[in-house]
């Protein structure tokens, strides 16, 4: 049954303040999974004893393309030690996106990952929607040059919708090949540039895309707001739970 996890960019701040309480907070408030940006400079064996402490499950880390690049192995031996094997691109710098290039090391990175039994994962942001490569999105480029067994896909689906494409299809598209979707809703400032929202505040068509992730047999839903309004991140992914809390009471195959 699909799971519900929140990504820790949402609290980084909480989090660099305080490690241990901020994932109490985040198990406290119902989320069965974590996925880690960093680990603000704590040990592999310390942060394992924490999860299952708190009885957390690390469902994937964002790790820098350069970082994956110059230090894979380390990478996945950490993330190993803590339970998780999918090590996930979570964005590239404007320098970064020559996308032959790209594709090239994330098919060397992919095979070298699952050689050692981890996971490889690109996780999209709106540019990979709106840049054009031979006449097709990136996003489709890149799955196409690179092959499953060695890139998984992490949709971003506010970033899909913002990119002007409709996620449900874009679900669709990828199923079998998509452990995790984030969701994330989002309104517009007066320029139309996105504003990350709680659930169910703004215009995503949140349950169109949970259904579609649940018939797709997706994983890991992940809840992710790049950056809260209010100012009170841990009150934010409170109220992005209460929306998840009443999906799954109509009667969401959700496990919360």
């Amino acid at each position: 049954m699909t799971q519900v996890g929140l990504q820790l960019y949402t609290v980084r701040e909480e989090m660099e303040q305080d490690f241990r309480g901020t994932l109490e907070k985040v198990a406290a408030l119902g989320y069965k999974g974590v996925e880690f940006h960093t680990f603000f400079g704590h040990g592999a064996d310390e942060v394992k004893s924490m999860l299952d402490e708190l009885g957390l499950v690390a469902l994937g880390t964002h790790t820098s393309y350069g970082q994956l690049l110059e230090h894979l192995d380390a990478e996945i031996a950490y993330n190993k030690q803590i339970g998780n094997d999918t090590l996930i691109v979570p964005y590239l710098q404007a320098e970064e996106r020559v996308w032959e290039d790209v594709f090239a090391n994330l098919r060397k990175l992919g095979r070298r990952a699952r050689e050692q039994g981890a996971v490889l994962a690109y996780h999209n942001h709106e540019f990979e929607l709106t840049e054009q490569l031979d006449g097709k999105p990136v996003f489709d480029a890149m799955y196409e040059a690179v092959p499953a067994e060695d890139l998984q896909v992490e949709m971003d689906t506010c970033w899909v919708h913002y990119g002007g494409y409709d996620a449900v299809e874009y679900i669709g598209r990828y199923k079998g090949r998509l452990p995790i979707i984030h969701l994330k809703d989002m309104t517009r400032d007066a320029d139309g540039k996105a504003i990350t929202a709680e659930l169910g505040v703004g215009e995503v068509d949140l349950k169109g895309i949970a259904d579609a992730a649940i018939e797709a047999g997706v994983e890991w839903i992940v809840v992710e707001q790049d950056y809260c309004a209010g100012g009170k991140p841990l009150e934010s992914i409170a109220t992005s739970m209460e929306w998840i809390k009443k999906y799954a009471a109509e009667g969401a195959k959700l496990n919360v």
